[in-house]
């Protein structure tokens, strides 16, 4: 099978660490040994610390996406240094070297790519390009509930979702001030285009993503597509 992980930087990178790269980087040289597999990388921290000084200094929306996309670039480097040999010697850089990588049978890792998509779109338009099986996404949360479940307790959880719902969701969540979802936007709108089978899940413990892509269970939501069967409610 072949996989897009997008390895969100709230639980890569929450403080930089060798053992959070250590740990992320065995799991997927686990998964290469039985699929191809490709990762990128979210910025974390590290990347909101360098877009708040950059923003202080005043540098523009632009300059400033440039910063996140040389620190995700940074992460998926860190990343390579871990699972070693297996992997691509630098990160890609567009989805061009990401596929020919695929082909030589590397562990492809990227970060960013351009000024204004955000690594759940890179991921999404990545997973279209290798045509990917299944694209998971790998978040600080089990899943996509109503609302924020960090500002809102009593957010509820979505077992499944059809792609055009996900898009209305992010809609309605995204007018709240503060307010923050697991997938942005334009990822959601590529996930409907490539109908590939999109989870996300709680990958705050790496293992959960091994135990997902081995058994097809997980806690989070599935992405289908639209005019899949109906949905199933999400489990309490």
């Amino acid at each position: 099978m072949r996989i897009v992980l997008s390895l969100g930087g709230s639980i890569l990178v929450p403080t930089l660490d060798q053992a959070q790269f250590r740990e992320y980087a065995a799991v997927i040289t686990t998964l290469a040994e039985e699929h191809d597999v490709c990762v990128v990388t979210g910025g974390g921290s590290p990347a909101r610390e360098f877009i708040d000084v950059g923003r202080a200094l005043g540098a523009n929306e632009v300059e400033l996406d440039q910063l996140g996309i040389g620190v995700t670039r940074l992460n998926a480097r860190l990343l390579i240094a871990a699972i070693g040999d297996d992997a691509v010697l630098t990160p890609s850089t567009d989805y061009e070297a990401a596929g020919k990588a695929l082909r030589c049978g590397d562990i492809v890792v990227m970060g960013g790519t351009a000024p204004g998509q955000t690594t759940d779109a890179v991921s999404a338009l990545l997973a279209e390009y290798v045509d990917a099986e299944r694209l998971i996404y790998a978040t600080d949360v089990p899943g996509v509930f109503s609302a924020d479940p960090h500002t809102h307790p009593d957010a509820e959880p979505f077992g499944e979702l059809r792609a055009s719902q996900l898009i209305t969701l992010i809609l309605d969540i995204d007018t709240t001030a503060g307010s923050r979802v697991p997938i942005d936007l334009l990822a959601a709108k590529m996930i409907q285009r490539a109908h590939c089978e999109t989870v996300v899940i709680d990958g705050t413990d790496p293992e959960n993503i091994l135990t997902a892509v081995r058994t097809g269970k997980f806690e989070g939501t599935r992405i289908i597509s639209d005019g899949a069967d109906d949905m199933t409610p999400a489990e309490t």
